[in-house]
């Protein structure tokens, strides 16, 4: 089945007992058993699983081409999953200029447990290999990074990881299956935050990881129901009603993202414009071997902090808020809000300045949109 066949049908038949189109909320915390330890069917207790849950799992499965995925409470909590892998003394790699609530889990929590990390320009094949160290067990990258849009290149990195007996992971948060779809390239696992553009809806906080090696899941299954971090019935149920309609948002995401890209170029109160669908893009080839369309996604840099700050708060059909995704479009300011919990030192280090903008670009009328940009850069 092709992309949309798939999000509207794939774990979604109809209910069997009543014939429910939409997939039934199971809201039970518990199922009862025949026999001490021989329950009626799959499921004893709800955080080692629901029904809910498996159909949402199958569904997102089959959007990223994988076999297996588990879904948790948020993409922290499915970060905080993928970590379990590590033990004390493991190395691993991850991309610098990641998501702030990614490098405060890896750097400030994961590291007191005896696991070394390294921050490294991913988009570089060469710093990879040479931060490759004999405890070295997983890279993680982000591509496009999160809010400087670089692309990491994940082929070349599917190709090292596994020369090196290394797993690669993916952050395909802003891209979705739809756009990108990395385990076809050679990565091991997709993450993902399911509160952004799979559910669509600023309505839900939910986290997946997803792959095709049955040794992996049975991994992430033993750490969702370890530790617990998992989505209720309810939150499943609306992220399989988003999942419906991924396809036709990202379509109207990309589209009024490229067109408002090109439009801030022109600007005069516009430095530089971040967004891989831009031919002055410096990884623009990469874009288009990897990704079929570059998301609803951008960041631009303004003449200066006041005048950034300013346009912050200047907007009105852009909300000032943190998370991105949406079909509502949002404006953040990364070094006072998502990005705060950097050092400004790092974020120095890394490109990321107080005048840079993120725009998370919603599915309005495209006029609209301008219309507001324009007024507030004035």
């Amino acid at each position: 089945m092709r992309f949309n066949t798939t999000a509207i049908h794939a774990g979604q038949q109809p209910d069997p007992h009543h014939g429910a189109v939409c997939v039934p909320v199971i809201q039970s915390t518990t199922f009862a058993q025949h026999a001490p330890g021989k329950p009626f069917g799959d499921y004893d207790y709800t955080r080692a699983g629901n029904p809910t849950r498996t159909a949402l799992e199958t569904n997102l499965a089959a959007l990223e081409g994988g076999s297996h995925c588990r879904v948790f409470s948020s993409g922290l909590s499915a970060l905080q999953a993928l970590t379990t892998l590590l033990s004390q003394g493991d190395h691993a790699i991850c991309s610098r200029d990641c998501y702030g609530g990614t490098w405060r889990l890896l750097s400030q929590l994961v590291s007191r447990w005896g696991v070394e990390i390294s921050f490294i320009d991913t988009t570089l094949l060469d710093s990879v290999i040479q931060a490759i160290r004999p405890t070295t067990k997983l890279i993680f990258v982000e591509t496009p990074t999160n809010p400087l849009m670089r692309l990491s290149d994940i082929a070349a990195l599917a190709d090292l990881a596994h020369a090196h007996n290394l797993l690669l992971a993916v952050d395909n948060t802003f891209s979705t299956p739809y756009f990108q779809r990395p385990l076809e390239l050679g990565a091991d696992i997709v993450l993902h935050s399911c509160t952004k553009y799979l559910g669509g809806h600023s309505d839900l906080l939910a986290g997946a990881l997803i792959t095709s090696s049955a040794k992996l899941d049975e991994a992430f299954f033993f750490a969702q129901k370890s530790i617990g971090a998992v989505p209720g019935p309810s939150d499943c149920a609306l992220l399989l009603r988003s999942t419906k309609t991924l396809g036709v948002r990202m379509e109207r995401h990309y589209d009024n993202a490229l067109r408002i890209a090109h439009w801030l170029q022109e600007h005069d109160a516009v430095t530089h414009v971040y967004y891989p669908g831009l031919p002055e893009h410096p990884q623009f080839e990469l874009a288009h071997r990897q990704m079929r369309g570059f998301g609803g996604m951008l960041s631009c840099e303004l003449r200066d902090t006041d005048t950034a700050l300013r346009f912050c708060s200047s907007l009105h059909l852009f909300t000032l808020a943190e998370s991105l995704g949406g079909v509502e479009s949002l404006v953040n300011h990364p070094t006072t809000m998502t990005h705060a919990s950097l050092p400004p030192a790092y974020r120095a280090e890394i490109g990321l300045g107080d005048n840079l903008v993120r725009l998370s670009v919603g599915i309005e009328d495209l006029e609209d949109l301008l219309e507001d940009l324009a007024a507030a850069l004035q």
